[in-house]
């Protein structure tokens, strides 16, 4: 009888994870590089909001600019007050889809991710390939992709513009948990 009651238990259990319609993450990490002969320039973001909806694969993304860490604190401070000027754009968003997400299995799966997003007023549609690790309870969704600073209408002044790249590299992790209202 005991072997019984545990095993509904456990059932139902794993029936709730598995019933979960949203995944959340507030700690993602999103990082970006960008290189060129004269220097090199890393950023870090480890307060990233993040949320999956399983019944559809959509996927939104926020981004506090002004929690960028940078290694120096001037970079830190040119990159929010002159470049994507974090005063009046304050968050970088993504709305888009997991394609195929309802198809995919529990395990490692390369997915394809197509939205919008959304630096420094400007929107522009990107597609990307990523990895998602899809367990029971929790949705790692981790990539890279890249994009050009002119497509997002970010200024790089001539004193300064052979220390920056046109391209910069981002990199993303986001482990997601069951969403509990």
């Amino acid at each position: 009888m005991k072997s019984i009651y545990i095993t509904i238990c456990l059932f139902l259990c794993v029936t709730f994870t598995y019933g979960q319609e949203k995944f959340l993450t507030k700690q993602g990490e999103v990082s970006f590089f960008s290189s060129t002969p004269i220097e090199d320039i890393k950023a870090e973001n480890h307060q990233v909001l993040s949320i999956i909806d399983t019944k559809d694969g959509s996927l939104a993304i926020a981004i506090l600019m002004k929690s960028f860490m940078f290694e120096k604190s001037l970079m830190q401070e040119h990159f929010n007050e002159n470049y994507v000027e974090s005063d009046t754009y304050p968050k970088a968003i993504f709305k888009g889809k997991i394609k195929d997400f309802n198809s995919l299995n529990l395990n490692t799966n390369e997915v394809v991710i197509t939205g919008d997003i959304t630096i420094h007023g400007v929107t522009k549609s990107i597609e990307t390939k990523a990895k998602l690790i899809k367990t029971a309870d929790s949705l790692l969704l981790n990539g890279t992709f890249t994009i050009q600073i002119a497509d997002f209408d970010i200024s790089i002044p001539s004193v300064v513009a052979n220390n920056i790249a046109e391209n910069l590299n981002i990199d993303f992790k986001l482990n997601h948990n069951p969403y509990n209202k």
